[in-house]
């Protein structure tokens, strides 16, 4: 029997996880500069289109139909048939399969938006479109199988097989963007100018505002993980914003120390990289794990963002940095933080008497995940360079991707607009 409370929660999660997305552009907006702040939100547009379409058509079948030896779903839900009239859920806490299944369509438009921030400045419009179709067939549906598969009873391998635990998405978003934006990064080379000019945020205020819209959405994202209004759901919901804000302070405090500033970009990306961290272990570990866990993503991320000039990698927006980084911290904090006093169908981890078959196979998900989304995103984008083309042209990039592609701009930069 469907649950009105729990589906009003799914609902209104599914409803946040989306709203994350245009909070994505806007944070993105500003972290580019002017003369690409258009561009660069229309990427994450781009994604909830295309998106979308792949869902209906095969993506959610392919995610959460009957599995296959633990690694792709079927095809009976193609279309989203037979789901209707079709519930997940243990009985009474059941609600719709297409509740359900809105809800985990949000996941995979967040996931791919994330990419763009990789090879911001620098990428054709239209083979990103490309890219998001094909990474989102190819990648995101299978890793989410393997790991999401098992919240409506169909079985992926990392969950159900292995044994690892990801409440909200530390394998299927954060490391799966983290490995793949590595692999876009290094097939589209550096930006003109990386490690010679500034390449500033244009607008700090947009930056702070797209942040908060990603912190309020995340509380969907966790709690509405719970798929249920209950104590679960509310320990995710908390663990969430203790993380979040431990991690904003432990950056700029980090920063303090290293630079003499704290500056607002730090604490909004700290902020993020707080989110990022609690989202695989929201579930499965209490209050004080979640402070842990934040404080330690703040100054892990903010060192780990400021490696990638040492590195010579160009991952403009830090996705690496922030989303893998903190994504490997989270999922392995689970096998040390785990207590089954918060999800008595989790486990305990190292620091609860649990021994450390938990943590290994955190580290055998977290392996396996980056391993297969670097590799599969390096063949996507090569193959596109190698055809259609994924990379601008100079001319194109120092003008200004918002001008060329889409005939706008953000402002009224007449004059040098290289200078922006």
């Amino acid at each position: 029997m469907i649950n009105s409370g729990d589906t009003a929660w799914v609902l209104a999660s599914g409803a946040l996880v989306l709203f994350m997305t245009p909070g994505l552009a806007i944070f993105y907006g500003g972290m580019v500069r002017a003369k690409s702040a258009l561009n660069m939100m229309m990427m994450s547009f781009a994604a909830i289109g295309v998106t979308t379409i792949i869902w209906v058509l095969y993506g959610y079948s392919l995610t959460f139909g009957k599995s296959h030896s633990g690694l792709i779903g079927g095809f009976e839900h193609i279309g989203l048939a037979k789901t209707l009239d079709e519930v997940v859920g243990a009985e009474g806490h059941q609600i719709p399969t297409l509740a359900f299944a809105m809800f985990q369509l949000t996941f995979a438009i967040i996931t791919v938006a994330l990419l763009s921030g990789a090879i911001a400045d620098r990428a054709k419009y239209g083979s990103w479109v490309l890219f998001v179709a094909v990474w989102i067939t190819l990648v995101y549906i299978p890793v989410a199988h393997w790991a999401f598969a098992s919240q409506s009873g169909t079985g992926g391998w990392i969950v159900d097989k292995l044994g690892a635990l990801d409440f909200a998405g530390g394998t299927v978003v954060e490391i799966n963007s983290g490995a793949a934006a590595l692999a876009l990064a290094l097939v589209l080379g550096k930006r003109d100018g990386f490690k010679k000019d500034p390449m500033r945020p244009h607008n700090m205020p947009l930056v702070l505002l797209g942040a908060g819209m990603l912190w309020f959405g995340w509380f969907g994202f966790n709690a509405g993980s719970a798929l249920s209004a209950g104590s679960l759901a509310a320990t995710a919901m908390i663990n969430t914003q203790i993380a979040s804000a431990a991690a904003s302070m432990s950056w700029a405090l980090y920063e303090k120390w290293r630079d003499g500033k704290a500056t607002t970009l730090g604490v909004a990306s700290g902020a993020v990289a707080g989110a990022v961290v609690i989202t695989p272990a929201c579930g499965f570990i209490n209050p004080m794990g979640a402070l842990i866990l934040g404080l330690i993503a703040g100054v892990a991320s903010s060192y780990a963002v400021s490696r990638k000039y040492k590195f010579g990698y160009d991952d403009s927006l830090d996705v690496v940095g922030v989303h893998g980084v903190c994504g490997i911290i989270g999922m392995l904090g689970i096998g040390v933080l785990a207590t089954v006093t918060v999800n008595a169908p989790g486990k305990n981890g190292l620091f609860s008497n649990g021994g450390t078959t938990l943590l290994t196979h955190q580290l055998i998900a977290v392996v396996s995940v980056a391993l297969f989304s670097f590799c599969a995103t390096w063949l996507i984008a090569k193959a596109i360079t190698l055809t259609i083309g994924f990379r601008v042209f100079k001319d194109d990039e120092l003008t200004g991707l918002d001008t060329v592609y889409h005939a706008e701009s953000a402002y009224d930069i007449s004059g040098n607009s290289n200078r922006y």
